[in-house]
């Protein structure tokens, strides 16, 4: 007995990895998935590390000034 399924065509791109998880594996499709998840965060965190020093210029955190009485 075989069983069949279909997928309805959707427009948000699922009926394009499908295809695609059947030729490079679930696996395959996974790891892509997170590697653009890390990439995006990785651009945060250079925007912010290239603002960092702006930043405290313009404000520093805590006084500089020691009061020695």
């Amino acid at each position: 007995m075989r069983v069949g399924f279909t997928f309805r065509k959707e427009e948000n791109g699922v009926d394009q990895l499908l295809p695609f998880i059947q030729e490079v594996g679930f696996p395959v499709v996974v790891t892509f998935y997170l590697l653009h998840r890390i990439e995006t965060k990785l651009d945060s965190v250079i925007d912010s590390i290239q603002m960092l020093p702006q930043s405290m210029k313009a404000e520093p955190p805590f006084d500089t000034k020691k009061n020695i009485s």
